[in-house]
């Protein structure tokens, strides 16, 4: 069997395990994704160990064995436990067999050896463990084939795909987030069986089910899966408003992209720069009310007018439908969707300094983000286009900084405030005061005015005047 001491070595706390499991007579191995990523060399902080024996009983002689200030967390539903130590999770099972009710994938649980541990897994790549007891310290235990798919960068299942898939169908999730993570295959008869079984998905949570997509959204090339969640007809099921944008369409000369590959090419795009995953929901999200907003005009084509509002108020309950954060986080989406297309549409003009303040005022803290997005979404196959717009685009950006220096537009409060109109017109709270206030940042923001004290007020005197109203008192520019 092949040793991998030298792996562990660096590891202390699986030391200590192993001495405490030597003491308590227990075979005792790290196992699962720690192996794997050990095996790749990725940083990986989650830990597992599996015994055979009574893993709680482990769990609790680790504890002491590191102090009095580390503690045990148990699941005895589940037969487990859980310390956490100098940043990492580590968690304790014994070895077991496990059998699933055809409503749940929460298993019922019986003691097993640990070759029955390593075939409850549900990949081989995670079922690979290396032994921590002296005397094998470091061996690998490999009895899936595991350490062969790993090599070959293959995901398959221990056991027949339709019964791993079926038992636990969070799993089908997994294999497309492990799929996309490590840009693995997945092996030829556990994607068929996918999509043979592919309607158990109802029975996950939709919490479970966010995080895996989360996941595969973080991911270096996320449209890896996309198109897998596309293949085995899951995203059908938990995303049917991205399944709306697949398909071109040709009517009298005319034709439109496939919106869904090019919202995947936006993903990918933004994944290159950003690790922000609001930001590649955003670009999840950018056209996606595209299939409601489709038009065709015989003489100018396919359009699709106002998809970008339509598709700011769809974002809520798309983050509503995925359990996602209503709050901070969705807001940023929503901006973002809203306001995709204005910096496009600057791109292509002539940029006037009016623009570019509404643009600033408009986005706010989220502009880098937006311009970030936009240059994204250039996916034409047209070289010579793509440089066009993308320098068109560092116009853009050169201006939103010039323009930015010299007027502080980015979250403008204008100088005058609704007490200082009801002080100067001497008139209690009342609708005027909102038009003079907005009329003065409209002049602010077309260059009519600066926001300062002296310009400011005399434009409020003027607005005022309009409104018939007149300065009390000693009120002057």
């Amino acid at each position: 069997m092949k040793n991998y001491s030298s792996l562990l070595n660096p590891h202390p706390i699986l030391q200590t395990i192993g001495h405490v499991a030597d003491r308590l007579n227990l075979e005792t191995c790290v196992v699962g994704g720690f192996v794997r990523d050990l095996l790749l060399d990725r940083p990986s902080t989650d830990i597992d160990i599996v015994c055979v024996g009574n893993g709680m009983e482990l769990a609790q002689a680790v504890a002491e064995a590191l102090g009095p200030e580390v503690t045990v967390q148990t699941f005895q539903t589940y037969g487990t436990a859980m310390i956490h130590w100098e940043g990492q999770d580590i968690e304790f099972v014994g070895a077991r067999k496990e059998s699933y009710n055809r409503d749940s994938r929460n298993p019922d649980v019986i003691p097993g050896t640990l070759l029955d541990d390593q075939k409850r897994r549900d990949f081989t790549i995670n079922a690979l463990a290396m032994r921590l007891n002296q005397a094998t310290w470091g061996t690998l235990v490999d009895e899936c084939n595991g350490f062969e798919d790993l090599e070959n960068g293959i995901l398959k299942t221990p056991l027949a795909p339709e019964i791993t898939f079926s038992d636990d169908p969070l799993r089908m999730m997994r294999a497309i987030r492990f799929a996309t993570q490590l840009q693995f295959t997945i092996d030829e008869q556990t994607l068929a069986a996918i999509n043979t079984v592919a309607e158990r998905i109802g029975i996950i949570s939709q919490e479970r089910i966010t995080e895996e997509l989360n996941k595969i959204i973080l991911a270096p090339v996320p449209s890896i899966g996309f198109k897998l969640l596309l293949k085995t007809g899951l995203l059908q099921r938990i995303f049917p408003q991205m399944i709306a944008l697949q398909g071109k369409e040709y009517r009298d000369g005319h034709s439109h992209k496939d919106n869904f590959y090019h919202t995947l090419q936006v993903l990918d795009n933004v994944a290159q720069v950003s690790t922000n995953l609001w930001l590649r929901w955003a670009a999840i999200l950018h056209d996606i009310a595209k299939p409601l907003t489709k038009r065709f005009h015989p003489k100018h084509g396919f359009s699709f007018h106002g998809h970008e509002f339509l598709g700011a108020k769809m974002v809520p309950r798309i983050f509503k439908q995925f359990r996602l954060p209503l709050q901070q986080q969705m807001h940023y989406v929503q901006k973002l969707v809203r306001l995709h297309l204005r910096p496009i549409v600057l791109a292509q003009d002539e940029v006037t300094d009016a623009a570019i303040r509404r643009l600033i005022y408009d986005v706010g803290d989220e502009l880098s983000d937006l311009i970030t997005l936009c240059r994204a979404d250039i996916t034409s196959h047209n070289p010579v286009k793509i440089k066009q717009y993308l320098a068109n685009f560092d116009k853009v950006e050169a201006k939103v900084e010039q323009v930015e220096a010299r007027d502080h537009i980015r979250n403008l409060q204008p100088v005058i405030t609704g007490e200082m109109i009801m002080q100067t017109f001497q008139i209690p709270p009342s609708r005027v005061i909102g038009e003079i206030k907005s009329a003065i940042k409209e002049a602010i923001l077309e260059g009519e005015i600066t926001n300062e004290y002296e310009p400011a007020f005399a434009y409020m005197l003027h607005v005022g005047k309009t409104h018939g109203l007149t300065p009390v008192g000693n009120a002057s520019t």
